[in-house]
């Protein structure tokens, strides 16, 4: 994925969904933030702020926050959208080992008995049904990754739910897309969420596939790369 972005210091991030940043002529300004976590450690005001300008005239806040980088110099995609056209494009360049194979791809599929949606559907030559969850992993603690940020009802029923296809004879799989620089492994945050994370060793123990995938950046002034290259572990030993 490339992606022309200016940059901008770190002010504020309030409201969730938006965040105050001064421009690099020293103008202040509000932009919109496509991130509904908690954003620790992604958010400290004085971070280098990286964003994009939406031609959509109607658009309140035309600016959209998708970079940080950090006082120690990591690099971290904040806009929780592009977590799913990384896995997408990794899924059509066969970067992703475990999914070389399928014939067809479809993007939210709806499945299971709580009202869900699977991020990606695919279908093998051989008639296999997977379901895929994308989940964006940004928090950094104690040199160590992970998810999630904020207590998630979404995320635990999103387990629920893989849990349920395994039952019924397809193929499950959680897919952590690692979008932090420093991350080298993804652990559950039971700090956070205990009850995330119990579902999560539960959905493993059941035959849901954990998978975790990390980001590359190369960034060049305002030219920037991002894929989804290199598998990583997840842990599940406290």
């Amino acid at each position: 994925m490339k992606l022309t972005l200016s940059r901008a210091t770190l002010e504020k991030r309030y409201k969730r969904f938006l965040a105050d940043v001064i421009l690099d002529n020293g103008n202040r300004t509000t932009i919109h933030c496509a991130n509904t976590g908690a954003m620790t450690g992604c958010a400290t005001s004085g971070n280098k702020v990286l964003y994009s300008v939406s031609e959509n005239k109607k658009r309140k806040y035309p600016y959209s926050w998708e970079l940080s980088i950090t006082e120690q110099q990591h690099t971290i995609c904040v806009n929780t959208i592009r977590a799913n056209q990384l896995v997408e494009e990794a899924l059509n360049n066969g970067i992703i080992n475990e999914f070389e194979h399928f014939s067809a791809l479809k993007r939210e599929v709806k499945y299971g008995n709580e009202n869900s949606k699977a991020d990606f559907y695919l279908l093998d030559e051989n008639g296999t049904e997977t379901y895929i969850e994308v989940k964006s992993v940004t928090l950094f603690e104690d040199e160590q990754g992970y998810f999630p940020d904020a207590k998630t009802l979404r995320g635990q029923k999103h387990l629920r739910e893989l849990i349920d296809i395994v039952e019924q004879g397809k193929r499950a799989v959680l897919l952590f897309a690692v979008l932090h620089s420093a991350i080298n492994n993804v652990k559950a945050a039971a700090h956070i969420d205990p009850i995330y994370a119990d579902l999560l060793r539960q959905a493993k123990e059941k035959g849901v596939e954990i998978l975790a995938y990390k980001a590359e950046f190369s960034v060049r002034e305002q030219e920037v790369e991002i894929q989804l290259t290199t598998p990583i572990s997840v842990s599940f030993i406290d």
